[in-house]
């Protein structure tokens, strides 16, 4: 195994892993006694998911979330530059991905140690991937204000931007606030203007649909609760 920090992507619900990450993703996982994490906890349920008879007590976790300090990330390293490979795992998807995962792989790359992304799912890619939208040219912005006069200028911002650039515009809610959200999308965009809702990906119950503002009239689907990503284009 070569010394490396490895992204580690994990399922993004309760998925069986075999049918969204590689075998070789275990194998490696299997080697590696060091990991920084967002959420312990998560972390250790993913891990006893690869196997359920990893030594648990044997392994080391660097917890990183919004509230860890730059000091702090970079001193996390240091099991990496005493030739120790090192895992991040996210809470969800893809380490570093609209993550905090990128702030250590940015500390990695400036002192020039070896990062090796995995594969697995991301929300972002497989939603791009089901919409029908513009896949050449997309943008994702993580959660829009919440603020209502604040978020109605947001959507009109990105709406105008799918229109100006042909570009696919992606962002996301917390799940109790979904219908809010699509509320705020119809009263705000177009008409003519698609939305793409992508919920519960590669989970049971996956649903993705794409159809004008106006033929979402009346069609929402139940989604209070649900993961979701949603993307507008034209």
């Amino acid at each position: 195994m070569e010394v490396a920090l490895y992204l580690l992507p994990v399922t993004l619900g309760d998925t069986p892993l075999d049918t969204v990450l590689p075998s070789y993703n275990k194998s490696l996982i299997m080697e590696i006694k060091h990991f920084i994490v967002e959420d312990v906890r998560s972390a250790r349920r993913f891990l006893k998911k690869v196997d359920p008879n990893i030594n648990i007590d044997s392994l080391f976790f660097y917890s990183l979330n919004k509230h860890t300090s730059p000091e702090s990330i970079s001193g996390y390293l240091q099991p990496l530059l005493e030739g120790q490979s090192m895992g991040v795992i996210s809470e969800a998807g893809c380490p570093a991905v609209a993550d905090p995962g990128a702030d250590v792989v940015a500390i990695a790359q400036r002192k020039n140690l070896k990062v090796v992304p995995l594969v697995g799912p991301s929300s972002i890619i497989l939603s791009v991937m089901g919409s029908g939208f513009n896949g050449q040219s997309f943008a994702f912005h993580g959660y829009l204000p919440i603020e209502s006069g604040e978020r109605a200028k947001k959507l009109k911002f990105l709406e105008q931007r799918v229109y100006a650039e042909n570009q696919t515009q992606l962002f996301i809610e917390t799940p109790y606030r979904n219908a809010k959200m699509i509320e705020d999308i119809l009263t705000n965009c177009r008409p003519q203007t698609k939305l793409c809702i992508a919920a519960n990906l590669t989970c049971e119950g996956e649903y993705i649909k794409s159809r004008t503002l106006h033929d979402w009239r009346g069609k929402i689907p139940e989604l209070s609760k649900i993961p979701c990503i949603f993307l507008l284009y034209k």
